[in-house]
């Protein structure tokens, strides 16, 4: 057998076994990206299932708050029929991760879908915080009006549905923030107030002023 053929086979095993190695690497890779679209479908319908339950869980009709599909620039509520804990501790947690979750619509969507919450937990005296990953800050949309939904998609919801809550602080991977992208302060805190629910719709008009 000549050297050149020699080389030519010793060549060709080197290859076969290289792809023994690597194509079940590589067919994983490919089978993963593509489930990610149903995984990114999944992640927009988990609103209507939190995944954090308690023992506590009991179901209710939560308040949340998303981008108005109808006003730009103000955010509008949505009732959800889901099963929220008892403890207010857990009960923000499945809030904000439902928020973070997204709205049916993507459209409405407040918070950038890669966000996590890291931690959130409650001070004297009704102190919410709420500590996101710093994706909260980096994939936020360019602008203040982006940013202020943002924060008051946040606000409204926990003021929404955990009433003793009195004010928010804001952190971003543990740490306190100077602004969330460049424009809304989040060195201090954020006041809370209950959004008054909106008048059911009647679907008559009203009677005629005599």
């Amino acid at each position: 057998m000549s050297r050149r053929r020699k080389i030519a086979i010793a060549t060709l095993v080197a290859l076969v076994a290289a792809g023994v190695i690597y194509l079940p690497g590589l067919y994983q890779r490919v089978v993963g990206l593509r489930r990610m679209p149903v995984s990114e479908e999944a992640e927009r319908r988990a609103v209507i299932e939190p995944p954090l339950s308690t023992s506590t869980d009991q179901p209710v009709k939560a308040r949340m708050f998303w981008a108005s599909a109808t006003v730009a620039g103000t955010v509008d509520e949505t009732d959800v029929d889901t099963k929220l804990s008892a403890d207010p501790v857990e009960r923000g947690k499945q809030l904000l991760t439902a928020l973070i979750a997204g709205p049916p619509d993507p459209s409405r969507r407040t918070l950038p879908p890669g966000t996590t919450l890291l931690e959130f937990y409650l001070l004297p005296e009704g102190t919410a915080v709420a500590d996101f990953s710093n994706t909260l800050s980096t994939a936020m949309p360019s602008g203040i009006q982006s940013e202020q939904l943002a924060v008051e998609s946040i606000g409204d919801t926990l003021a929404a549905n955990i009433p003793a809550l009195r004010r928010l602080k804001i952190l971003i991977d543990g740490q306190e923030a100077k602004t969330l992208a460049g424009h809304i302060d989040l060195t201090g805190y954020f006041m809370l107030h209950a959004p008054t629910p909106a008048p059911p719709a009647t679907g008559t008009d009203p009677a005629p002023q005599r």
